[in-house]
């Protein structure tokens, strides 16, 4: 595998029981002012706990994914959107990466038709957290992400800018939250959607929530999904199989259980690996019909993303609670790919060298979490606490077939993928492994200071360690001991509906270089900073924010150009001030009226290095994000009409040309429309139609330095029928 195509031991246990201890001991002032810790019944409403089913509407009442604390969106001091139940259904989102293209201030960066990348502030967004849990995804060795199936979902939370307090290591981008659904029905309850659309798109799900008991102490939910479909590129198909099983139990009257599992499956054949020629030998812009691939007939890449999850949650006098949560996460991929590098003749097609590759791949995660949180009386004052440990291992290994058949391209211009024979693989062979274990401790509190006043401290203190190897490279360890991560936000309240806020926090990422001396550098530090303004209006129906940022990154390494004494040719690197992102985000989420519901959104941001050199030009530094639906009234009260754009600014790249020099790669800004129409013939019955790209734009997926492009979707329509019962 070439680099372009993939580019991308823990502590003693006593150890770790003395930070859970220090952590236990932190609390004893606040657990003695909750006097008696009796347990006792606390019912949680749905807008309380975060759930959106059932709501209708484009906003949450809480969230917790920027801190440990359960805050509404107006008592978060960062950039958090929620993408609701009541979204997924009036846009037709299916996947995460449905939400990532309509959700505020972030891109997906589609550089082949099974991996991409997304983007928050000009940076990778590596984070995605299972109802708060975090799990680390390794993009270039994807296992299906991009395909993560909504069916399991609630809801997904977002938050722009570091999360280090909530997620340990990463970048300062932000992260994605996935809400599962709840098995938490009093009654039989359930509905089943059928779908239909452009490319053969065929889809059907049944989602059935129920107890199980007399008592109701014991309730069951079980979601099954099943989608296929062909794609506008020549030869690709998609299949998936989507699976949630989960039971809530009420072990008493303040002690609930919960565990589950989940299974996605996911079939493609005919993918590409890496994209089409960007530039013709002679430096002019391709143009590509946008069915086209260069992928060949045989490529395939098949995934499995398998969770297990269970955790506990005990309730006590004066609020507080106690958590517990384990999930243990096993991805794999099996890919046989074909990846076309060069830039081909204009006339004739030729000049594209062939590189055949397979490979095998496997992600075990296990993460555990412990967490306290409740109220506390100081001052006259009634404050907010929550502190915890986590622990997360990862264990990831692949191997590779062989395959000496590189050839060449005998036309690219007249390439449709079949003729070009799979090749003779060889059998599975090491190609890289590697373990990462992080420790940490945090601990978060929301102090009142006074009636519009609130502070917010919090500290994770994460001990990080990453060894592995490669067929290209020596073993390596990188660690980072103790690492403090800061949290510091303060809110105001301007009146009964309008906040001011402003907060400081960074996050850490360890990196796997060296100085010219053999000495790993120290971890690149991602220091965010915000301050806005939050408001609620309309009896909190309709949230809106306005934010200004700036993220900037220190310690990271570059290049001198020398050899570390006494190795094998590796380059010595030294710290460096690295990019800096700043700019201002603009929301706008909730019902403005009753039956009219809108979500907009406009994010702007500058993004240089060190020297003061825009970088990352293939993302765009605006974006519009803008949908709307409204139900009519009187004879055609059972009519919903909504419709949509989505705006980004130029986008551009240089890339090197064979025939010399360099060559830019741009694209216009540019905005595709969406509309959608749905009748509810009763309560129970529904049918929904809905049109993405509606003037059938055509535009660049992605596009790259190394000269490469893919297409986005043309316009295409969804019918889906819905029964509830």
């Amino acid at each position: 595998m070439t680099t372009k195509a993939f580019r991308g031991a823990g502590h003693p246990a006593g150890y770790r029981l003395t930070q859970l201890s220090i952590a236990i001991a932190m609390s004893l002032p606040a657990l003695a002012s909750a006097q008696a810790l009796a347990p006792m019944t606390v019912q949680a409403p749905a807008e309380q706990s975060g759930t959106t089913e059932g709501t209708g509407a484009y906003d949450a009442r809480q969230t917790s994914t920027a801190t440990p604390l359960n805050l509404s969106p107006r008592e978060t001091p960062q950039s958090v959107t929620v993408i609701t139940q009541q979204r997924f259904e009036d846009q037709g989102m299916r996947t995460i990466s449905d939400v990532v293209d309509n959700a505020t201030g972030v891109f997906m960066n589609r550089y082949e038709t099974n991996r991409g990348q997304f983007v928050s502030r000009g940076f990778a967004i590596n984070t995605l957290m299972l109802d708060g849990v975090p799990t680390t995804w390794e993009q270039p060795w994807s296992s299906g992400e991009i395909f993560t199936s909504l069916a399991m979902y609630d809801r997904v939370e977002l938050v722009r800018g570091a999360t280090g307090l909530t997620s340990g290591a990463g970048e300062p981008s932000g992260a994605i939250n996935l809400g599962r659904k709840r098995a938490d029905a009093t009654q039989f309850q359930g509905n089943v959607e059928l779908e239909a659309g452009s490319w053969s798109h065929k889809r059907a799900l049944i989602d059935l929530n129920t107890p199980v008991n007399e008592a109701k102490t014991v309730r069951a939910r079980i979601v099954g999904e099943l989608g296929g479909q062909d794609s506008w590129t020549d030869n690709l198909s998609n299949k998936n199989q989507t699976l949630l099983a989960t039971v809530e139990a009420d072990l008493s009257a303040s002690t609930l259980l919960t565990a589950g599992l989940s299974f996605q499956k996911n079939k493609s054949n005919g993918p590409m690996w890496g994209g089409l020629p960007a530039l013709y030998a002679d430096g002019a812009t391709a143009e590509w019909d946008v069915h086209k691939t260069s992928a060949a007939d045989w490529t395939r890449w098949n995934s499995t993303y398998q969770t297990y999850f269970a955790g506990l949650e005990q309730r006590f006098a004066q609020d507080w609670k106690l958590k517990l949560n384990y999930t243990r996460g096993e991805r794999k991929a099996d890919s046989y790919l074909l990846y076309l590098s060069g830039q081909p003749d204009y006339a004739t097609g030729a000049g594209l060298s062939t590189f055949p590759g397979s490979y095998k791949t496997g992600t075990t995660q296990d993460d555990f979490a412990v967490r306290v949180e409740g109220g506390f009386d100081l001052a006259g004052r009634r404050h907010e606490l929550a502190f915890g440990y986590v622990a997360s291992r990862q264990d990831f290994d692949s191997d590779s077939r062989p395959s000496a058949e590189y050839g060449m391209v005998d036309n690219f211009n007249t390439w449709n993928g079949f003729g070009y024979p799979e090749p003779a693989w060889g059998a599975l062979t090491f190609y890289e492994k590697s373990k990462t274990r992080q420790d940490a401790i945090y601990g978060t509190t929301r102090l009142h200071l006074a009636d519009p006043l609130k502070l917010i401290l919090g500290a994770r203190v994460t001990d990080y360690e990453k060894s592995g190897e490669s067929y290209y490279a020596a073993p390596y360890t990188v660690k980072a001991d103790h690492e403090v991560t800061p949290y510091v936000g303060l809110t105001y309240d301007l009146t009964e509906q309008l906040s001011a806020y402003a907060s400081y926090t960074d996050i850490f990422l360890p990196q796997n270089l060296r100085d010219i001396n053999g000495t790993f550098l120290d971890p690149v530090k991602g220091k965010s900073s915000e301050i806005g303004l939050k408001g609620e209006f309309l009896d909190r129906r309709l949230n809106a924010s306005a934010a200004i940022f700036q993220i900037k990154q220190d310690n990271l390494g570059v290049a001198t150009g020398q050899m570390i004494p006494g190795s094998l040719n590796e380059t010595a690197y030294a710290a460096s001030e690295g990019a800096t992102s700043q700019g201002f985000e603009l929301e706008l989420t909730g019902q403005l009226a009753p039956g009219w519901n809108l979500s907009a959104g406009y994010s702007q941001y500058d993004l240089d290095d060190a020297n003061g050199e825009e970088i990352n030009t293939i993302y765009p530094r605006k974006q519009l994000k803008l949908f709307t639906t409204y139900r009519l009234g009187g004879a055609m009260s059972g009519l919903t009409l909504g419709g949509g754009v989505n705006w980004q600014s130029r986008t551009y790249t240089v890339a090197p040309n064979i025939s010399g020099g360099t060559r830019d790669i741009s694209q216009d800004a540019y905005a595709l429309v969406s509309l959608m129409a749905r009748y509810d013939f009763n309560p129970k019955l529904s049918l929904q139609l809905n049109i993405d790209n509606v003037t059938n734009k055509k535009y660049y997926g992605m596009f790259d330095a190394y000269s490469q492009l893919t297409y986005g979707e043309p316009r295409a329509a969804t019918v889906t029928m819905n029964y509830r019962f």
